[in-house]
Formats: C-alpha cells, structure tokens, sequence
C-alpha cells in the first residue's frame, strides 16, 4: 500500500509540472475552453470570449458577434443604441504555435495573436456581422474607424475597422462595430498610453496602407530561439518568414495587385541586441532610411524606392518598432538584420566601432601575409650597411 501511495503522488507531481511546463494550449473548462500562451490569455463562454487579457491586463472583457441578418432587429435603431445581440456559438478551432482561432455560426472567424500586442482578428469572412464588446474602461470613438478604450492605469487598447464598417460606442458605453463581408475589426493592446507613432501605426491599417504585421520576439518555449509570427490584414497580401535567427529575419512578402504596400514589424530587445540600428533589404538591395511614417507611405504609395523607418518604443514594452514601405509588389524577399555593436579583440576584451587603438588595416594586421619576410629581410639589410658606414 505505501508502494502505491508513494507512486500515486510521484504521478501527480510529475503531470503538475508537465501542466505547468506546457506552451500555449487550450484546456476544457465546465462552460467553454480556455486559452493561455506567453502573452495572452482568454476563455470562451459558448457563445463570447472573456477575460481577453495581454500580459495579465485585462481591457476586452466581452466579445459576442452575431450575423448582420440575424441581428437586424436589434441595430434597426443604430449601433449607438444597440446594447444587446443574440450572441451566435462558438468554439476554439484550432491553434497555432503563437495563435488561435475561434469559430462562430454566424459565419464570422476570430484570430487571437499571442505577441506583445495581442492582437485580436474579428472576420466578416461568410457574410455581414455584427459586434459587441464589454470593456474594461472608458471607451471614446476617433472616428468612424478607432475605438479607443483607457482604464484607470493609463493602459490603452484600440479597436481598428479594416475594410468596410464603423465601429461605435454605445449609449451602455461599450464598443459596437458593423463590419461588411470581408472586412474586419482589429483589437491591439498597449501596456501604457499610446504614443503618436502608434496612431499613425493604426491610421495606415485602417485605411489599408499597412497590409501585413510581423512580430519578432523571443521564443517563449526555448528563452533563445527567434519566434517569429506575421499578421495579413486582408486578402491580397500573404507573409511567409523564410528563415529567423538571432538579429536577423528573412521574409518573402508577395501581393496580388502590384500597388505598394506598408508591412509592419515590432521587434523586442531580446530578439535583436541593437533593434535601433537595424537595416532593411530588399531583394538584396539596401533599402533608403526614412526619419517618419509619413514618408514610408509615401514611398509606398508613389512607387520610387524601398523605405523603412526605425521608432523605439515609449513604454516599458522593450520594443522596436520599424516600418518597411515597399514600392511595387509581385513577391519581395525582405531581410532584417543588426549587428552587435562591439567587436571582439585579439585579447578577448571588447572595443565599440569607431576606437582607434583597436583599428588595423588588412596589412597591418597581416604579419605572415605575402611579401611581409622579404620587406623584413630588406630593412635588417639597410640597418647592417648603416651600421657598417658608421664603422
């Protein structure tokens, strides 16, 4: 009997730490499944996704969406007034490494990212849908477009239409979006108060100038691994990561119209040792360093060349985020790369670039190189014939 208590505990513990050692997953709950990775967190109550949480903050407290046409007697009156939709089912699908999809019967798709952001997807993919979101905090309309909700902390999340649609708050002072077939309402999170680059971040979203997203991190599986996971706002841009390693990312980008495009990225500190002074290529080419988003979408938009900007984040978030305007499409190839700042001695200290003492040129430091014995030999010759004049 001891034997088999004995062994009984040693099996608890074990399938404890297994549970507490897993990545990200979704795990049966009595009313609906629950989601925690890295960086978010989420459960589904059969027909809403609560506690939507990044990083431990929780803003998104309610989502439901319902089809247009079933929820047409309910927003007859307009979506400020609407408080209220007969919430559609739905269940967790299937999930990524960094992500997870969510299924409703009304026709709508959701995708919940696992970055710093954790951006949320709401799809009017089948038909029109409708959208109602409690948060936690104060909600304040931008536009017809931007939502933009605060809590008491300062912490700020954003509500993004793409596409065709409005987003609203309603008289109950949550968050209302219509969204017409094949648009869709992006969710991002901040761990503070926005900042002006982020505004023109969402704004080139929002009116389809920014088309993609990448997020570069450290592997939250390793602690050393480059994880990499792209974000397609739309249709006609696709993103694949070719390759990723330590301060450096390769990606082909490919559109099916060749008008320019903006594609996103948020680089942490982890990921890239020196993110401030990353440098873009494309197609092997060096890519132009732009000083504001503004002249990216530029870039973009006129077609002259391939232009990226560098703006290091406000927050504590320990990011870096770069935007890359690409001129003209078919498929692109895009690398990303920084280089460590200093450089190893003969030694074993370190010296910045830039410090002359440590500086040689290739012949300097090439003692055994070609000719280096016969100029030897000539100058113990000159030396002798001096010493023998002195003689």
């Amino acid at each position: 009997m001891r034997f088999k208590a004995t062994a009984l505990a040693l099996l608890m513990t074990v399938s404890m730490v297994s549970m507490a050692a897993a990545p990200a997953a979704a795990t049966q709950q009595a009313d609906g499944e629950a989601y925690s990775g890295a960086n978010i967190e989420f459960q589904t109550t059969g027909n809403a996704v609560a506690d939507y949480a990044v990083d431990g903050d929780v803003i998104v407290e309610n989502v439901t969406v319902q089809s247009a046409s079933e929820a047409d007697s309910g927003v007859d009156a307009g979506l400020e007034s609407t408080t209220d939709i007969d919430a559609a089912g739905l269940e967790i699908d299937s999930q990524a490494r960094a992500s997870a999809t969510i299924s409703s019967e009304s026709g709508a798709e959701m995708e919940a990212h696992d970055n710093q952001r954790g951006v949320m997807q709401v799809r009017a993919d089948g038909e029109s849908q409708v959208v109602n979101v409690n948060v936690s905090g104060e909600a304040e309309s931008e536009s017809d477009e931007r939502v933009v909700v605060t809590k008491d902390d300062g912490s700020q999340g954003t509500f993004i239409v793409v596409g065709d649609g409005e987003v609203v708050v309603n008289d109950e002072g949550e968050v209302n979006s219509e969204l017409e077939q094949g648009s869709e309402l992006v969710y991002r999170q901040y761990d503070g108060e926005r900042s002006d680059d982020d505004e023109e971040t969402e704004k080139m979203i929002a009116n389809g100038t920014a088309t993609a997203e990448v997020y570069v991190q450290q592997s939250a599986e390793s602690g050393q691994e480059t994880a990499v996971e792209a974000i397609e706002y739309g249709e006609d841009t696709s993103v694949e990561v070719t390759s990723s390693a330590e301060n450096e990312v390769n990606m082909t980008v490919e559109r099916t119209q060749s008008e320019g495009k903006v594609v996103l990225t948020t680089v942490s500190e982890e990921a890239f040792e020196n993110a401030g002074d990353i440098e873009v290529y494309v197609d092997g080419n060096a890519a132009a360093q732009a000083d504001s988003y503004s002249a990216v979408e530029q870039s973009a938009m006129e077609g002259d060349q391939p232009r990226y900007y560098v703006s290091q984040s406000s927050s504590a978030e320990a990011t870096t985020d770069v935007a890359i305007g690409i001129d003209h499409f078919s498929a692109r190839n895009v690398q990303m790369t920084s280089e460590d700042e200093s450089t190893a001695t003969e030694d074993g200290s370190t010296a910045t670039e830039g410090d002359s003492t440590d500086e040689q040129s290739p012949a300097d430091s090439q003692g055994d190189g070609a000719g280096f014995g016969a100029l030897a030999a000539l100058a113990a010759l000159a030396s002798a014939l001096v010493a023998v004049r002195h003689r």
